[in-house]
């Protein structure tokens, strides 16, 4: 199974709250998620951002590929 680790917005408008999910590549973009890993907000100063490494490391390891946003965050390098 293909999969992605990714940033799905939640929040209100002009508040912008995420979760890293680790998704199907096949299904929709905002569709149903296998697993919920972390949150990120970037309305706090500094951004904060919460992962449980152990699954995150589990999924990469699966073969779970990082998308843009999430390389962006610097999750690998934790």
């Amino acid at each position: 199974m293909p999969a992605t680790i990714k940033l799905v917005r939640t929040g209100k408008k002009n508040y912008a709250h995420y979760r890293i999910v680790v998704m199907d590549k096949r299904k929709k973009p905002n569709g149903a998620y296998i697993e919920k890993i972390g949150t990120y907000n970037p309305m706090t100063n500094p951004p904060e951002i919460t992962v449980d490494e152990d699954k995150l490391h589990s999924w990469i390891q699966k073969g779970a590929v990082l998308t843009e946003g999430t390389r962006k965050l610097h999750l690998d390098k934790k």
